[in-house]
């Protein structure tokens, strides 16, 4: 059925959107080592691997925990979707100071204002509701690790990130970080 295609169609035009918007950035100051960037780069990929690749190929990490029906993949496409146009939102909105790897970019600018007011890392937030919600219409143990091994990978990000701001932004980081939490909207 062509609606299985949706989900990679969701992700195909994400990275399309990504591609595209990294030629206009700003000139990077201060940019992550390339080994520390590969214990972030890896699970990734990881990941991506365990949620795209054909199940037979996976032994027995092809073993079903959710129902594979079209209920299941409904909800999986839909925060797929969701999560993704979230990460979309939150990459227009931090403009030029956007990066795919860490950075701090000429003249770094705190921004607290859309999705970032709501999670301090909004980006992240979005791309892990995309892949939980892939890993729910995959519905097998490979999708568990994918979660596994991304979370993995973002919280890494997110602990260098923050070091990053708070060396960059002072107090001003330190009462963003009061006041909004890292990756789950809504959460004191």
């Amino acid at each position: 059925m062509l609606i299985y295609l949706f989900i990679p169609a969701c992700w195909i035009v994400w990275l399309l959107i990504w591609l595209f918007a990294s030629f206009s950035v700003k000139r990077s100051v201060r940019r992550e080592d390339p080994l520390s960037r590969l214990g972030n780069t890896v699970p990734i990929w990881i990941g991506a691997f365990l949620l795209a690749v054909n199940p037979s190929w996976l032994g027995p990490l092809r073993f079903r925990l959710i129902p594979q029906d079209l209920t299941s993949y409904t909800i999986g496409a839909a925060l797929t979707f969701i999560g993704l146009g979230f990460a979309v939102w939150a990459r227009y909105h931090i403009g030029r100071n956007w990066s795919g790897v860490i950075t701090l970019k000429e003249d770094h600018a705190l921004i607290r204002s859309g999705p970032y007011a709501l999670v301090r890392h909004p980006i992240y937030s979005g791309l892990m509701l995309a892949i939980i919600g892939s890993a729910i219409a995959r519905g097998d143990i490979a999708a568990v690790l994918a979660i596994i091994a991304v979370l993995y990978a973002v919280l890494r990000r997110v602990q260098i990130e923050e070091s990053w701001m708070n060396e960059t932004f002072g107090s001003a980081y330190a009462d963003y970080k009061a006041s909004t939490p890292a990756l789950i909207p809504f959460l004191a």
